[in-house]
């Protein structure tokens, strides 16, 4: 059976276009893209008036923590998968920082099964560089992608023994395989709260300064010029990053770079009155780093937004500002969050979706993220003009550690598809 979706507003990232169409779906798959004025009168198919809403690939989401296994209690796959639906999201790349971490076949195995039963959405996992995430002894690599796993990454425990992650890559590179990794110089971000600067100061908290990013990243960037492997910067939040990566990009390096979305919408002031729902790591950053971050998106120069999803159970965020976990969930809110920026003038529709959608499925060799006939019919059907106030207390998530809780957002979702069907409906 066909399904047409008539009269909306196609978002396509690869062509850098919006305009009105149909789009026809058939058997999972994109089969065609019609003009507004087309005859559609004579094709049998299932029909899905979108009234001019925006239609744009699914959100491709790398770096979601579901806490399964060990600790099911502040999300499970199921409940991922409903918050993802929600927001858009129609492929989420979980990370591996899970206990016992995702460093095994067996482990990776399970993760998969569980997945495969109870998310709704698409689900791909990571698996860790090194056993435990301690940073002492890599993974067995070719065994774990025989497995199924996508990247590899340490999530945000950074390898300090640059001859343990020299021979990583080297050996990451031998077999294709992605490396993704937090770039924190460790020594100086260990303890921080916030960022460092006049506002850290103020309120006595332990801050950390923005060159910590910048020295992780350059001595990854040496490192790549070593190996050649394929590499993703989790998280670029500062402006004193940049150059390092612009250089490394025009060097001719396999290297991509992301950012979370509470670092493109949110700035340190924020925590305003020790607010821990505002507590993330890296933490949040100056107005200029925001902005930044937000022109380096528009330029390319940083590829990929994501949604840095952190589940935390209340227990771990009811406590003073230093103690508190960092983290916060954003499944639902990634998409009407990211629209703030649209909604500023900052990022077209186009340009949003090619780093939400098109630039993560590029990155990890997925077909996705666009809107040509053959591509899966992942798909998201939202207003971007719709308004709401958020309440944590209805998100999908089993967490609800949201900086957004009581915000005016703009942007609702009406719709989600994976592989042309509609989980949810």
């Amino acid at each position: 059976m066909k399904t047409l979706f008539e009269n909306a507003r196609l978002i396509d990232p690869e062509a850098g276009t919006e305009a009105p169409g149909h789009l026809l779906v058939q058997d999972g798959r994109i089969l065609d893209r019609l003009e507004p004025g087309a005859e559609t009168g004579g094709i049998e198919a299932r029909r899905i008036a979108c009234g001019g809403a925006c239609l744009a690939p699914g959100i491709v989401d790398i770096g979601v923590k579901v806490s399964e296994p060990g600790e099911r209690h502040k999300e499970s796959f199921a409940s991922a998968g409903r918050a993802a639906l929600a927001g858009g999201v129609t492929t989420i790349v979980t990370r591996p920082d899970t206990l016992p971490a995702i460093d095994t076949p067996e482990t990776l195995e399970f993760v998969a099964r569980r997945a495969s039963a109870d998310a709704a959405v698409n689900v791909l996992p990571m698996a860790a560089l090194t056993k435990g995430r301690d940073g002492r002894e890599m993974t067995e690599i070719g065994f774990l992608l025989d497995a199924g796993a996508v990247a590899f990454s340490d999530a945000d425990r950074v390898v300090t023994d640059t001859r343990v992650f020299s021979r990583a890559l080297t050996y990451a590179k031998s077999l294709g395989a992605l490396v993704i990794a937090h770039v924190q110089e460790p020594g100086l971000s260990a303890g921080a709260a916030v960022t460092s600067g006049k506002f850290a100061s103020l309120r006595g908290l332990p801050g950390v300064s923005p060159m910590a990013e910048r020295m992780a990243l350059d001595r990854d960037i040496a490192l790549l010029e070593m190996t050649g492997a394929a590499y993703h910067a989790d998280q670029i939040t500062t402006a004193r990053a940049l150059p390092a990566l612009e250089r490394a990009k025009a060097n001719g390096l396999d290297i991509t770079a992301g950012v979370g979305i509470h670092h493109l919408t949110l700035n340190e002031l924020d925590v305003a009155d020790y607010r821990t729902f505002f507590k993330l790591k890296p933490p949040l950053r100056a107005e200029e780093d925001r902005m930044a971050a937000v022109e380096a998106v528009g330029s390319g120069l940083i590829d990929i937004i994501c949604s840095m999803h952190t589940p935390q159970d209340e227990e771990s965020k009811r406590l003073p500002y230093e103690e508190a976990a960092s983290g916060a969930v954003a499944l639902e809110t990634l998409l009407p969050a990211a629209l703030r920026l649209v909604h500023a003038g900052q990022l077209t529709l186009p340009q949003l979706f090619r780093a939400l959608s098109l630039n993560p499925a590029r990155r990890l060799g997925l077909a996705c993220g666009r809107l040509a006939p053959g591509a899966p019919a992942d798909l998201v059907l939202f207003d971007p003009e719709a308004s709401f106030r958020l309440d944590r207390f209805t998100l999908r998530s089993k967490s609800r550690n949201t900086p957004f809780d009581g915000a005016i957002l703009q942007g609702s979702v009406l719709g989600t598809w994976v592989a042309g069907v509609r989980p949810d409906a």
